[in-house]
């Protein structure tokens, strides 16, 4: 008998099932479309991935695919509805058989370009082909086609990253389930159609926001109910959906007040019709909003989408403040103009969200005043790159032989008149960016560049010195008329040139998606700005397959910070910033490329490794150069330092910092040092609860009387102890441990400020357990991180009397009737390991995958107690953490919450599904899961 009960064994695949093999459609070998026909008889399951799926190409399988499923037996396509290439006849017959079909109705571009099939047999000898072949006639017979046959037996570890990544495919909302009655008409319409951008059709389903649009609502939401915070700026590139979050935000709040009144700005008549447009697809409501723009006038006043223009000439005092619950302003960074400024400051509305992909200004003026200078949420680079929604970037860092080791250096930067004067004066230097355009670019005199300059000076003279190299080029800045800029654009757009020399000016929201090369010609230090002049070149056009970056490089100010950029390009810590210089960025989104070349390298990392390595002298230095006594909070906001940085040696604190510097702090008690070291412990806590209590118990001017605390409240402070003394230090008692802590007054400050700090950081809603009952007396919030000692103090696992440590990475709590899971997603010290990376991982944001202990069997009682849990009563909790160390420290762990069992398949270890109560926060999802995007 065969595994699923068959009397007849099938046919043997034409590869043998232990051999792996490249397949290239030569003579002398099937094509891979009859091997893949030998593959399928004897398969339990069967997963296809394929960008194309036409009927030329099925119906050579057909037969043999239409038996697996007569036979009872599972098949899982994925595709795509890109350059209108997949057939609806093939997708029918696949559903008519049987076969479960999930389509992306994606028609400007697609994420999915891979061809791949994986046969799983309950046997053990699973087989997948990954290569170049779409399900159509000439990929399976006729054409030049390289495919590599895998099989568990050779390359176990790839077979079972391919189901991974298959699983987190499947659950991804982008990829949705066809039904030939109900998506027919739907996915004919997306493979006729030419996308417009300006053009929404009302249709009768949700608008499903992508992954990233999911998290920056997620971080509104955090915001407003967890930090009271009404006033929000969102920074994202153009293209990533901006006005699409606005209108799912507003859908949210529609639910939550009712019917809020709106007024919608912007400074565009196109944007506003395409605004109005989105808020209609979110909502489903054909007759949403009214027009104040270019003669139309609204008869409502309910929900407004205006112009700013129109908006000057209203009549202000017969527009009461609160007019608009919700106030939406597009491209924010136009509010520091005076017609902006006097709307904004007579509005009063319960929700101001600012939308901008620009939030630096190149007049100076700051438009953060409105959102209590900060900005609430900005789209990581990597979100939109993973997304498809930018296009890729070859970044190529270069020497440029020029020295500023010896100019002013203040706060604010380089002296801009002497960057100018050298900059100006240097022909070499100009030739030296030529040759390099030259040498990087196919053909300069068809690339449309915009170079960034450091002054209007340097942009004419680089304008003037290349065109009189035969490359025609031209200068912007503010000193341009409007019709001068549109007509430089308009000859860049052309290619009459080919470079366009600007200041800060195309920081802003000028959109060319045409640029294919960015060239940096000054040292820029903010990673904003950066992002903003990179992100000019960014966008997505016809014909452009990546964004050259030039970046010219020299002899840097000791006090430069390299840093900013590439920790922005990257997404990484700065120390992880100096393995990513010395590995050649490996970790980049797919199409994207970071190249230094020597001399640049070696001088970006002795200024990375100097600045990282002995900055507690800066840090005494910036805190003397504030000339006044500041807060913690205070510091960090004007120094630019980031909290982890601070603590980033554990004799680094900030009591020792005042006393550096001679500010008032309290003398050092005894065992200072000891909890000096403990205090970057403390870095990751975000639960809002744990933090309000620790701040009232922390704030009183006695140690609390732990006897009388509630047993949670006890626990909590449990869990404190632990941090502060660890678990090998003797304490009679806790209270014994508090009064310690209280005897050094500087320290039990500085924790108090660092958990407003903390509070004021923190990026998730965390949410109860569960009320009373079992769940009473365990301190923990469901989206929190915790350290393991916290954690087992929380469970009572862990006492003075009876310090616990776990080792298999699961404990049962007998007090709760729970087992807790602790899992690592990454297994080893390296970032990359193929053997241990796809064991556990998130499949979707309510799924997720793990692996029992190597020794578990099904018919174990363990293994019977995780299969059976609901019946049995008893709870199963998750504790993820991606990696084991973080910035120096052991890495906490997000509470997941309860899990419910869903599936599990193998022996020794058993691979579970669990399924969770709540969606984990969407930007730990994406760090979970298995694949990118």
């Amino acid at each position: 008998m065969t595994p699923s009960g068959d009397t007849q064994l099938p046919a043997r695949p034409h590869v043998p099932l232990s051999a792996s093999d490249l397949l290239v459609n030569a003579r002398g070998e099937p094509a891979v479309g009859h091997a893949l026909e030998g593959e399928i008889p004897s398969a339990d399951r069967i997963d296809l991935l394929c960008a194309f799926v036409r009927w030329n190409g099925l119906r050579l399988l057909l037969s043999q695919l239409r038996g697996h499923m007569e036979r009872g037996r599972e098949l899982r396509v994925i595709t795509t509805t890109y350059t209108g290439s997949t057939e609806r006849r093939a997708l029918d017959t696949l559903v008519e058989m049987g076969a479960k079909v999930k389509v992306s109705y994606e028609t400007r571009s697609t994420r999915l370009h891979a061809k791949a099939w994986l046969f799983h047999r309950e046997t053990g000898f699973s087989t997948a082909y990954i290569g170049s072949s779409n399900l159509t006639q000439w990929a399976l017979v006729d054409g030049v086609e390289w495919n590599v046959r895998l099989s568990q037996v050779t390359a176990p570890d790839i077979l079972e990253k391919f189901q991974a990544t298959f699983n987190t495919y499947w659950e991804e909302a982008d990829f949705e389930s066809y039904n030939p009655a109900r998506d027919g008409d739907r996915f004919d319409r997306a493979i006729a159609s030419t996308f417009e951008a300006d053009t929404l059709l009302i249709a009768a389903l949700d608008v499903i926001p992508y992954p990233h649009q999911t998290e920056i609502l997620e971080r509104l939401t955090v915001e407003r109910e967890r930090h009271n915070r009404f006033r929000s700026l969102i920074v994202a590139a153009t293209g990533t959906g901006k006005t699409i979050v606005a209108a799912l935000d507003y859908r949210r709040l529609r639910e939550q007040m009712g019917n809020p009144s709106l007024l919608f700005v912007a400074h565009r008549k196109e944007l506003l019709g395409q605004s109005m447009a989105a808020f209609r697809q979110v909502l489903r409501d054909g007759a949403f909003g009214e027009l104040y723009v270019d003669g139309h006038r609204p008869d409502e006043w309910r929900h407004v989408f205006a112009s700013v223009q129109s908006l000057d000439q209203l009549d202000l005092a017969k527009l009461p403040p609160a007019a608009f619950d919700v106030v939406i302003v597009d491209e924010f960074h136009h509010a520091a103009a005076d017609t902006y400024r006097r709307l904004l400051d007579h509005l009063r509305p319960k929700i101001l969200l600012g939308l901008t992909a620009t939030p630096e200004r190149a007049d100076g003026q700051s438009i953060l005043g409105w959102f209590d200078g900060r900005i609430a949420i900005e789209l990581r680079l990597w979100e939109a790159l993973e997304r498809g929604l930018l296009c890729p970037f070859h970044y190529f860092g270069l020497h440029d032989n020029t020295d500023l080791s010896h100019l002013t250096w203040s706060r604010r930067g380089y002296e801009v008149s002497e960057l100018e004067n050298l900059y100006t004066h240097d022909n070499a230097r100009a030739r030296l960016i030529a040759n390099a355009i030259q040498n990087k670019v196919a053909d300069p005199r068809r690339m449309r560049a915009l170079g960034f300059c450091v002054s209007i000076a340097h942009a004419e003279f680089m304008a003037r010195e290349f065109s009189g190299m035969g490359l025609p080029s031209a200068a912007v800045s503010s000193r341009s008329t409007r019709e001068e800029r549109d007509d430089a654009l308009r000859k860049l757009r052309s290619r009459d040139i080919n470079v366009l020399f600007a200041v800060d000016l195309f920081n802003e929201g000028v959109d060319v998606p045409e640029i294919d090369t960015v060239l940096f010609l000054r040292p820029t230090e903010s990673a904003t700005v950066f992002l903003q002049q990179l992100g000019r070149g960014l966008r997505q056009s016809y014909g452009k397959s990546c964004l050259t970056v030039l970046d010219f490089i020299g002899y840097a100010n000791q006090k430069f910070r390299f840093d900013q950029r590439y920790r922005a390009l990257t997404q990484t810590t700065r120390a992880g910033v100096v393995r990513e210089i010395e590995n050649g960025f490996p970790y980049l989104p797919a199409g994207c490329k970071i190249q230094l070349d020597r001399v640049a390298q070696s001088l970006i990392l002795e200024n990375l490794k100097r600045a990282i390595g002995g900055s507690f002298v800066s840090f005494v230095r910036e805190l003397r150069d504030i000339g006044k006594d500041v807060t913690l909070g205070e510091f960090l906001r004007e120094t630019g330092v980031a909290l982890d940085e601070l603590y980033r040696n554990t004799d680094w604190t900030w009591t020792r910092l005042r006393r550096e510097v001679g500010l008032p702090t309290a003398l050092p008690g005894p065992r200072e040092g000891q909890l000096s070291k403990a205090l970057s412990r403390l870095l990751h806590l975000d639960d809002g609860t744990r933090l309000a209590l620790l701040r009232h118990l922390l704030s009183r001017d006695i140690p609390p009387a732990t006897a009388t605390l509630r047993e949670s409240d006890r626990r909590v402070l449990l869990g404190l102890h632990f941090t502060l003394w660890g678990s090998n230090e003797p304490r009679t008692s806790l209270d014994a441990s508090m009064a310690e802590l209280w005897a050094h007054p500087q320290i039990l400050s500085e924790i108090l400020e660092l958990l407003q700090i903390l509070e004021d950081q923190s990026q998730h809603v965390t949410l109860p357990l569960e009320s009373g009952g079992t769940w009473e007396a365990v301190p923990l919030s469901v989206h929190a991180a915790y350290s393991l000692d916290e954690i087992l103090t929380a469970f009572g696992e862990m006492t003075l009397e009876r310090p616990h440590r776990i080792r298999e990475g699961t404990i049962f709590n007998k007090e709760t009737n729970s087992d807790l899971f602790f899992v690592t997603l990454e297994k080893t010290e390296d970032r990359y390991s193929p053997t241990t990376m796809y064991k556990d991982y998130a499949i979707s944001s309510e799924l997720f995958h793990w692996e029992s202990q190597s020794v578990t069997s099904q018919t174990s009682a363990t293994g019977q107690r995780y299969i059976d849990h609901r019946q049995r009563g008893t709870n199963v909790l998750l504790f993820v953490r991606r990696t084991r160390n973080v910035a120096n420290r052991t890495a906490p762990y997000l509470f997941l919450g309860l899990a419910d069992y869903v599936s599990h398949e193998r022996e020794r270890p058993i691979a579970f599904v669990w399924r969770l109560r709540r969606p984990m926060p969407a930007d730990f999802f994406r760090e979970s899961k298995v694949a990118a995007g």
